[in-house]
């Protein structure tokens, strides 16, 4: 029996995600981080999503990562993308959210965590590059003595072929509909203006084009 616990936000790569692994192991259950964010929405949806697709989900409280960091996430800035790393970036939030999630999986007996994570459209954040996952994957091995592996189905995939791939779980209506990726909390398109959104929408427009034409 393999048993997979998903880092789950909601949104349309975790969403997608959810579906793959619900197609690729035999129990799913997802995880959701609270970290003050810039809107609640975020773990709502999550919390709905988890609930219609019938599996658990655990909300834990990571409040603590905005008493450290500044940054458009955490706090109500403008969103700027300019430089090396927008400042969306939120330094270490993948690195706690991995480590929180190996001792939750430990605990619930999963022997994979699945998250949505991307070095093709990972929008200038260091912590969504293959090299840093499995370099973490490799440690949570050595501090837990269990391998857990970290499987990243998105990790080679840019926006349009993310889509594509929700479009052949037969999910791709309910993550265009139901899942929120805007940093400004608006489910579906969004507000259509930030980077999220934008990225978002013109995958979604060159994968309809690719595959209407």
């Amino acid at each position: 029996m393999s048993k997979a616990l998903i880092v789950f936000s909601g949104g349309q790569d975790s969403t997608t995600c959810l579906a793959y692994a619900l197609k690729h192991y035999d129990e799913v259950e997802t995880i959701t981080f609270h970290y003050n964010q810039r809107h609640a929405e975020e773990v709502e949806i999550a919390q709905k999503i988890a609930k219609d697709f019938n599996v658990k989900n655990t909300c834990i409280d990571v409040s603590l990562i905005n008493d450290l960091t500044e940054n458009a996430l955490t706090r109500d800035i403008d969103i700027k993308s300019d430089g090396d790393v927008p400042n969306t970036f939120v330094p270490g939030r993948n690195i706690l959210f991995f480590n929180i999630a190996s001792i939750a999986a430990y605990q619930i007996g999963a022997d994979t965590i699945v998250t949505g994570v991307s070095e093709t459209d990972f929008s200038g954040y260091p912590d969504c590059r293959s090299d840093f996952v499995t370099a973490l994957e490799h440690a949570i091995h050595l501090g837990l003595d269990r391998h857990i592996k970290i499987d990243t189905p998105l990790m080679d995939k840019d926006k349009s072929e993310v889509w594509e791939m929700a479009d052949e779980l037969g999910v791709f209506d309910y993550v265009k509909n139901e899942t929120l990726t805007c940093y400004n909390g608006i489910k579906g398109s969004g507000c259509g203006e930030c980077p999220a959104c934008i990225l978002r929408n013109e995958g979604l427009e060159e994968y309809e084009k690719r595959k209407f034409n």
